[in-house]
């Protein structure tokens, strides 16, 4: 028997049961269903990891106020007892450690930013000049803070895109005035767009004016100790050096407030790359987790082949005499039972791709999981197919054509 005869016998075999020739090809389509959607939510998830680890860098520092000092017990402390970090602790790390090349001490608030009568809520940050390099922010269109702007409280603001786009539109921003609360800023600068962030949050929403601009005019309320910061950014010259430089900062920074050996340090200093490093790791064990979900649903299908075609066997088996009988060998009766299985898991496969494909978008569309879709995802889906109809298809196609046509030709 050729190809064309094979497959046409196969396709006839299966027409005869087609209801159960289609519950059977069930679990295959769940199966393969399974694989596609998994696997684009593992690879979109670690893209977004890889875009976390561009955007913020493997060799950042960060270095939080108030480690220790933000009270217990429902009692509230005073602003000094939160705000333990200072500039000048930021122009030792500078200064005293080699490893770091920028230094970025920085505050931060919520705001309500208005112009004309269009109004947006985002977040105000008061940086310094490092910030730019530290984040990886780039001017789109007017210019950077001028290094008198940082020290003098200039009213001088730069808009992430998605402020610029709420307040003005198609409106060219640069030179106008907004106001952050009930303080007139001039828009000097606007930032290039990021997107969304690694943790899902919209990078673009943001404003920036100059550190001490934020202390005086944003936050001036709160009565800050002076120079107080929230947050200090560190960026190391050389990855390599990040554990070392982080070492070298704790102990400079409780040397300079005067920390005693055995007590609680009032900052906290957060490597990004371990962080990252230990959401990568969960995400890996996550997408093998749902792998071998996904894999399960195939073994399952597969056996379902196993199965239904081993009843097969055994309802055909005097077909499976009179073809002997009339000159099938037992590689044309192989073949045939091997086309069935093939075409149940294929058609099965082809069926589970397109749902695959369909509510891997839908994820993508409506739920909150990144997702990568790609020819490779479709491709090693397709090989599973394949896969699943060979190694479950083999056993009762063999025991088939092992049959002894005289004791097959004696059925009933």
């Amino acid at each position: 028997m050729n190809f064309m005869e094979v497959l046409r016998t196969a396709i006839f075999a299966l027409r005869g049961n087609w209801l159960r020739s289609a519950l059977t090809s069930l679990g295959v389509i769940i199966g393969i269903a399974a694989v596609i959607v998994m696997v684009s939510v593992g690879q979109g998830t670690q893209s977004e990891i890889d875009k976390l680890v561009s955007g913020l860098g493997s060799n950042r520092l960060d270095i939080s106020s108030g480690g220790g000092g933000r009270g217990t017990g429902g009692v509230r402390l005073s602003a000094s007892s939160f705000f333990t970090l200072t500039e000048a602790d930021g122009e030792a790390i500078r200064n005293e450690i080699s490893e770091v090349q920028y230094v970025a001490a920085s505050l931060r608030g919520g705001t309500q930013a208005v112009y004309a009568e269009n109004n947006w809520s985002t977040q105000w940050q008061g940086v310094q000049a490092d910030f730019f390099d530290i984040n990886g922010w780039t001017i789109a269109s007017g210019a950077s803070f001028e290094a008198r702007d940082y020290g003098s409280g200039a009213k001088s603001v730069i808009l992430g895109e998605t402020v610029r786009r709420e307040l003005f539109g198609d409106e060219d921003a640069i030179g106008q005035t907004v106001r952050l609360g009930r303080v007139p800023f001039t828009v000097v600068g606007t930032l290039k767009p990021k997107g969304q962030g690694g943790f899902g949050q919209d990078q673009d929403d943001v404003v920036l004016v100059p550190l001490e601009t934020g202390r005086r005019r944003l936050l001036g309320a709160m009565g800050l100790p002076t120079g107080a910061v929230m947050q200090i950014a560190v960026g190391v010259g050389r990855a390599e050096d990040v554990a070392y430089a982080q070492e070298e900062i704790e102990g400079l920074l409780r040397q300079r407030h005067k920390i005693q050996p055995g007590g609680d340090d009032d900052f906290s200093v957060r490597n990004i790359a371990e962080v990252v490093a230990t959401r990568t790791q969960t995400t890996r064990l996550m997408s093998l987790l749902l792998g071998a979900v996904a894999t399960i649903s195939l073994i399952v299908g597969g056996i379902g082949i196993m199965n239904i075609m081993l009843v097969s066997v055994t309802e055909r088996i005097r077909e499976i005499g009179l073809r002997m009988a009339v000159g099938a060998g037992p590689s044309d009766i192989q073949r045939q039972f091997l086309a069935e299985a093939m075409l149940i898991s294929l058609i099965g496969g082809a069926l589970g791709i397109a749902i695959g494909v369909v509510g891997t978008i839908l994820v993508g569309k409506f739920g909150a999981l990144p997702i990568a879709l790609n020819g490779q995802i479709i491709a090693l889906a397709a090989g599973f197919s394949i896969a699943t109809g060979l190694f479950f298809g083999y056993y009762p196609a063999r025991k088939a054509s092992q049959l002894d046509p005289i004791e097959a030709l004696r059925q009933q």
